[in-house]
């Protein structure tokens, strides 16, 4: 059962806190190996990745249009030392922690980076 509530920002001091302690970040990635990226819906034009804490909250988004795609780890360390620049350069944003209705933060990659200062 999924820890994401309704609170955005509460979702992504938990996204911090988890991934901190596992030092492990989650995202969806297809059987070809692509990885889910979305239009935003804040931001015109602008694209996201989305990023969770753990596999269940992962697990949790695997359906309806996103049912192809499976949770796929990424270790903390290249989650931030190597995507959060590669998003950056690419003019993608980061989402977190997004819960069952897909509301959640869209932040700037360094920004993310940044949570972890």
């Amino acid at each position: 059962m999924t820890k994401l509530t309704s609170d955005i920002q509460a979702n992504k001091l938990m996204f911090v806190e988890e991934t901190q302690n596992t030092r492990i970040v989650w995202s969806l990635r297809n059987e070809e190996g692509d990885w889910l990226s979305v239009a935003s819906s804040e931001f015109e034009d602008s694209e996201v990745m989305p990023f969770w804490s753990n596999e269940a909250d992962a697990k949790a988004q695997c359906a309806d249009e996103w049912a192809e795609f499976q949770p796929s780890e990424l270790p903390l360390d290249i989650f931030l030392e190597d995507w959060m620049i590669t998003l950056a350069e690419d003019g993608v944003l980061v989402g977190l922690n997004w819960n069952q209705d897909l509301e959640g933060l869209e932040l700037e990659p360094s920004d993310v980076a940044k949570l972890y200062i």
